[in-house]
């Protein structure tokens, strides 16, 4: 091996439409483990365990019109989160909501998606996490526009088997999406706006950041927690649902049971409700949004703008 003592031209071209965008981030402020620094200023260690394995959990959480939208939920399953990978949380639910609130007003943000994150923290190499000294706590806060927007979506079914429950929980939301990751990289790869994960059986789990449902006959039907992350968002499906749609169905889904559904969409935080138009290269019923998936969305969105933790404090509405 010849060692060559130059250091090669880092420099590579970015489009000119994310290096746009990236400006914009690095002058959010972001809280960093009890202090708020610009987003170009923001930095963990190289020796952050989060960094080199994976070794963290976060949440993702939306506010709208100045109101944070299940905030206690989001919380709730980032402790759980934590507790399931033994991770020691430096900070209090309480504590956590109000690093949220103050980065959302730092940044004058009203409708944003916050990400908090706490990674295992800096310490030596090796996967052991006793070599660690702490674990490190971030906040971002940002614009971000729904996922998908309004259209309906295509789905590819990947090749990628969701790892739980063979291995790692479905329930815990690390920073370990590398199946996921994969899984987009097929959609991607096949002009899809999106990957559908199958369990080791063969069984319909989830999409790449989203759950999902089907509707048939009227009779709404998810996919059990067995491999899929228990989401929020799906979670208030649910509920709306028990209020007055003849509740969910929560057992196997197969993926023939989604190509001959009347209806199948998408749930997450990021997305919100979107209907699903075609599955492996098969139209779903006419393709478009469904009658239940529209009211869904309605019923939703009126949730979002009504419901929530309000934070507008000093901020003009």
């Amino acid at each position: 091996m010849i060692v060559e003592p130059i250091v090669p031209d880092m420099n590579w071209p970015v489009p000119p439409s994310l290096a746009d965008s990236m400006k914009d981030m690095y002058d959010l402020w972001v809280f960093l483990d009890g202090r708020m620094v610009r987003g170009a200023e923001a930095g963990i260690s190289v020796w952050d365990h989060g960094l080199l394995y994976g070794d963290g959990i976060y949440e993702g959480i939306r506010a709208y019109d100045g109101r944070l939208f299940k905030l206690e939920a989001h919380l709730a399953r980032l402790f759980d989160s934590a507790r399931a990978i033994q991770l020691t949380m430096p900070m209090t639910p309480e504590q956590f909501a109000g690093a949220i609130i103050a980065t959302l007003q730092a940044n004058n943000l009203k409708d944003a998606h916050i990400r908090p994150v706490v990674t295992r923290g800096p310490g030596k190499p090796g996967l052991d996490p006793r070599r660690v000294i702490r674990s490190s706590v971030l906040v971002l806060a940002s614009d971000a526009p729904l996922t998908f927007g309004d259209k309906a979506i295509r789905l590819l079914t990947s090749a990628i088997r969701r790892k739980a429950p063979l291995s790692i929980d479905g329930r815990i939301k690390s920073l370990n999406y590398l199946d996921n990751i994969m899984a987009k990289l097929q959609s991607n790869a096949f002009g899809a706006d999106d990957a559908l994960l199958l369990d080791p059986s063969g069984f319909v789990v989830e999409a790449t950041a989203s759950n999902i449902f089907l509707v048939k006959n009227g009779k709404l039907t998810t996919p059990a927690l067995t491999a899929a992350l228990p989401g929020i968002t799906r979670q208030v499906v649910l509920e709306i649902a028990a209020e007055g749609m003849g509740g969910v169905l929560e057992s196997s889904v197969s993926l023939s049971d989604l190509y001959t559904a009347d209806e199948v969409f998408i749930a997450g935080t990021a997305s919100e409700i979107v209907a699903v138009g075609e599955i492996d290269g098969r139209t779903i019923a006419d393709g478009k949004t469904g009658p239940l998936t529209a009211i869904l969305q309605k019923k939703y969105r009126e949730l979002t703008q009504t419901s929530g933790i309000l934070f507008l404090k000093n901020m003009e509405r």
